[in-house]
């Protein structure tokens, strides 16, 4: 008999893509800010082309958008048997079952999160599921709220076959 596979919690495409939009558009600030200033600093009375201009703004924005896609899928949250494993850019974490006294959907700043809150008095913000405006909108964020409370309460409390 095979097991099953492990739930696991990502970024929606759509909160990937805002969130990949955001870092291109501080890009696309910073760069045309450098741009400015290197005018300033142009020599001769000629001044950069137009073309260069809309580079400054379209490559980063699109650079930005590809790479907040690729690493907003890659983080999340894995429910495995022993326990919650996150993973984000910076690393990879995982919070037993014995460890974890409450999971909660709570309000942080304009988002709704899931807040995981440890033995030790920690607390710990998953990654996803979260729900906010716009872009990062998860239409079924109460859904992976509820299936991540039941995992939880199941290992707790009764644990779950295999």
């Amino acid at each position: 008999m095979e097991a099953a596979a492990s739930p696991t919690f990502r970024p929606t495409f759509q909160q990937a893509l805002g969130h990949g939009l955001y870092l291109g558009a501080l890009s696309a600030v910073a760069s045309v800010t450098t741009g400015v200033i290197a005018t300033i600093f142009w020599p001769g009375p000629d001044s950069p082309p137009l073309w260069s201009w809309v580079v400054l703004v379209l490559a980063p924005l699109l650079l930005g958008t590809a790479v907040g896609i690729m690493t907003g899928r890659r983080t999340g949250v894995e429910v495995v048997a022993g326990g919650l494993r996150t993973s984000s850019l910076l690393g990879d974490d995982e919070a037993p079952w014995s460890r974890v006294v409450d999971l909660r959907a709570e309000r942080r700043g304009r988002r709704n999160v899931v807040s995981v809150y440890l033995d030790s008095g920690d607390s710990v913000q998953l990654q996803a599921p979260y729900s906010g405006g716009l872009f990062a909108a998860d239409p079924q964020f109460e859904l992976k709220v509820f299936a991540l409370s039941h995992l939880w309460r199941s290992h707790r409390f009764g644990g779950l076959p295999g």
